[in-house]
């Protein structure tokens, strides 16, 4: 006879109580999924990024750029992007949940997270209204850029991302994102 195995599943607000360990700590539908701490080579890889999102929306002032950010559905998920672009329209004070426009976000895959991050983020961003998820997997130094459900197209070379609102394309080398690695 088959046992039933209980999952607990959790809520924003219990997330407020986890320890402050250095591990990220996230909701998808109440499952919790926790990582360790990020490796250097994975937060260099997210600051070269970062930064060249950031000039190319900061100047003309289209949007901010946060990373990590927070994608909150209360009660059950919280997914926090380690980039998030969304529209500059929301004032630099506002609480995650009152920004409910996302443009963009970004996942450096790691050993620990490219499983959660590719089979279930991916979609879980993309179904809570983002337009645009990147996967950034700096050991074959390639790019998966997904507007839909699904596995989206693999960008080898230089990234092209589309600032919503603004006829405007910013172009990213990824072989400057990925030198030295």
């Amino acid at each position: 006879m088959a046992m039933a195995i209980s999952i607990p599943r959790y809520t924003i607000a219990d997330l407020e109580r986890f320890p402050d360990d250095g591990n990220r700590y996230e909701l998808l539908d109440g499952v919790l999924i926790v990582t360790p701490s990020p490796s250097n080579a994975h937060q260099i890889v997210v600051n070269r990024l970062q930064f060249r999102l950031t000039q190319a929306v900061i100047v003309s002032g289209d949007a901010q750029v946060v990373g990590p950010g927070v994608i909150p559905l209360p009660p059950r998920t919280q997914l926090e992007p380690d980039i998030l672009v969304y529209p500059a329209r929301y004032a630099i004070d506002s609480k995650w949940e009152e920004i409910n426009e996302h443009w963009l976000a970004v996942e450096v895959l790691s050993r620990s997270s490219r499983v959660y991050d590719r089979e279930f983020k991916r979609d879980a961003y993309i179904a809570l209204g983002v337009r645009e998820v990147w996967l950034i997997d700096r050991w074959a130094k390639v790019v998966e850029v997904s507007r839909a459900r699904g596995p989206g197209n693999v960008v080898e070379d230089v990234l092209h991302w589309r600032v919503p609102r603004v006829a405007r394309v910013v172009e990213i080398s990824l072989t400057d994102i990925f030198a030295g690695l």
